[in-house]
């Protein structure tokens, strides 16, 4: 049963209330204002969530065009980077001698500021003794 159905029903059952009970009535037909609103507004968000759906798929279908069938084989080696990707690295400042320890999104990016001083560290990934 909808809001609306129930709102209706329960308008039925005040029908044969008195007139002091015009509250009561009012209050109904407030509610009845809020069901018929609220069903509108469901199929305004249903007619934007299908838009939404085609959007995505039109989006799919250019990226497809555009960039054409990406294999991800051909950018990286899967299990080196599952190795990579639960290493921790750890370095020492030159400045300041504080142990800094950073994981593989960090190192990939090549420098990190210590988060002591400030200065700019700049590392390679490939330099294994810092690796922890």
């Amino acid at each position: 049963m909808t809001i609306g159905e129930k709102v209706s029903y329960i308008k039925g059952l005040c029908e044969g209330l008195g007139k002091e009970d015009k509250i009561v009535s009012a209050i109904l037909d407030v509610l009845a204002d809020i069901a018929e609103n609220l069903e509108e507004v469901d199929e305004e968000l249903d007619d934007v969530a299908s838009v939404m759906t085609d959007l995505e798929e039109s989006v799919c279908d250019l990226e497809d065009e555009i960039y054409g069938e990406v294999e991800n084989d051909d950018y990286y080696d899967e299990d080196e980077l599952d190795e990579d990707i639960g290493e921790m690295y750890e370095t020492e400042c030159p400045n300041c001698h504080n142990k800094i320890n950073f994981d593989y999104d960090q190192a990939a990016k090549g420098e990190l500021d210590c988060p002591n001083c400030g200065k700019k560290l700049v590392f390679d990934l490939d330099d294994e003794s810092e690796e922890v």
